[in-house]
């Protein structure tokens, strides 16, 4: 009822929510299918033999569920975007009594409804999948499809709210943003990971001999990796934030042009805007130039040991998944910095507005959108790069393979696909500067 009348900015935006829900809900079934299977030797049909074993198929687990997090992330860029659009249904809600709270909690839901489009359209998919693939489908793995199909709107609705946490909408038709003026979040978090990650260790190292048949066996594993990539993840965003605090610290007192004065001065007033997106770029980065490393080492010693043909399509196989996983998380998180830099641009349409109607060119604006993201992004991507070439190289060395230098092209791939990801919002840029953005806080 709510969104009967509004522009087609509304249906983009359920649209861009339903399909970001049917993504995670087709990796969450995907997760809990697999991990319904337990510990035993089962023979799946596809991937070449990869998902057959209990070791392989808990990492192929771990994978789908990591990629939960671009798209959960992407799902709260889309309901931000979506607070800037509607507030003028917003400021009716406030005139009808609502409180700023209470229209939080409805656009959440909104997302909430969104993503319920999505999780059953992707849940239908699956079920005729799984029917086709399994002859009897067990009761845990029908739990799963169950608590997955639940969870995904549920889960959807969070994000939105939680995206939505720092949203005001006035009566009288303005939107405004409550931002974070420090990095004590970001810190506190890394520092609750490091914990985590420690915990994690000393359980691992206490259990280190399992009894058999013990399922923590098989989760040990996964469970390491997670924590530890949730710590490198909570680095990433200190990382990201803080390089575009110093970034835009110096350039500003050392800029002599006008866009990177604008730009600058726009990094150093609120530099942790963009670190969530910036993170899971880094992390992107971190991942895909270490796996181009770790690939053609391990190519190259399969072919030093001649190994037959099933074993390599079955070595073949895995790497060409862990690839996929790494270029859907790729899409995904250039579909959120892309975005993210929309909503930017929604967001503080009316400084914009005045810049304009106070003579800056809008070529120059442009160039200062560019720079907002290739600023802090270039000296954290090769921070990201030279991480992930240290991980080729010592695979590199302990399988006597030659370095993997084609794996420098990677952090450069990915700087080139962040500015033009940042590119798809200059046609936004006209909007924003119209005069009568003037009337918008």
């Amino acid at each position: 009822m709510l969104t009967s009348g509004s522009d087609r900015r509304e249906g983009w935006r359920i649209a861009l929510t339903a399909a970001g829900a049917a993504l995670a809900t087709g990796c969450a079934l995907a997760a809990g299918v697999l991990a319904a299977l337990g510990d035993g030797w089962y023979a799946v049909p596809v991937a070449s033999g990869v998902l057959d074993e209990p070791g392989t198929r808990s990492g192929v687990v771990v994978a789908l569920l990591l990629l939960l997090v671009p798209v959960l992330g992407f799902l709260g860029q889309c309901a931000r975007i979506g607070a800037v659009h509607r507030d003028r249904r917003l400021a009716g809600l406030r005139l009808a009594g609502a409180t700023p709270a209470q229209v939080r909690r409805i656009a959440a839901l909104e997302t909430g409804l969104a993503c319920a489009v999505g999780s059953v359209v992707a849940t239908v998919c699956a079920v005729v999948v799984l029917l086709r693939s399994w002859d009897r489908p067990t009761a845990g793995a029908w739990v799963a499809v169950v608590v997955v199909a639940v969870a995904v709107p549920v889960l959807g609705a969070a994000a939105g709210a939680l995206a939505l946490r720092r949203v005001v909408a006035s009566p009288l038709g303005q939107v405004r943003r409550v931002t974070a003026r420090s990095g004590r979040g970001p810190a506190r978090l890394f520092l609750l990971s490091l914990l985590a990650t420690a915990a994690v260790a000393l359980f691992a190292a206490v259990t280190s001999r399992p009894a058999p048949g013990d399922m923590m066996s098989a989760w040990k594993p996964p469970l390491e990796v997670a924590v530890a990539l949730l710590t490198v993840g909570a680095g990433a965003v200190w990382l990201s934030g803080a390089t575009a605090a110093a970034v835009g610290r110096v350039l500003a007192r050392r800029a002599r042009s006008a866009a990177t004065l604008i730009a600058a001065e726009r990094l150093s007033d609120d530099p942790w805007a963009p670190a969530r997106t910036h993170a899971a770029v880094l992390l992107v980065t971190v991942v895909g130039t270490g796996f181009v490393g770790v690939r053609q080492s391990m190519l190259e010693l399969l072919h030093r040991e001649s190994r037959d043909a099933q074993d390599m399509a079955f070595y073949q196989a895995g790497l060409d998944l862990t690839a996929v996983a790494i270029a859907v998380a790729l899409v995904i998180t250039l579909s959120g910095l892309a975005l993210g830099t929309a909503e930017s641009l929604s967001g503080r349409r009316r400084a914009l507005a005045a810049q304009a109607a106070a003579g800056v060119p809008r070529a120059v604006l442009n160039r200062a959108l560019l720079l907002e993201t290739a600023l802090p992004l270039a000296p954290a991507l090769l921070l990201a790069g030279v991480g992930g070439l240290v991980i080729g190289v010592g695979y590199s060395v302990l399988t006597a393979s030659a370095v993997p230098w084609a794996a420098l092209l990677v952090p450069l791939g990915i700087y080139a696909a962040c500015l033009l990801a940042a590119a798809t919002a200059l046609p936004l840029h006209h909007r924003s500067l119209e005069p009568g953005a003037l009337r918008y806080g």
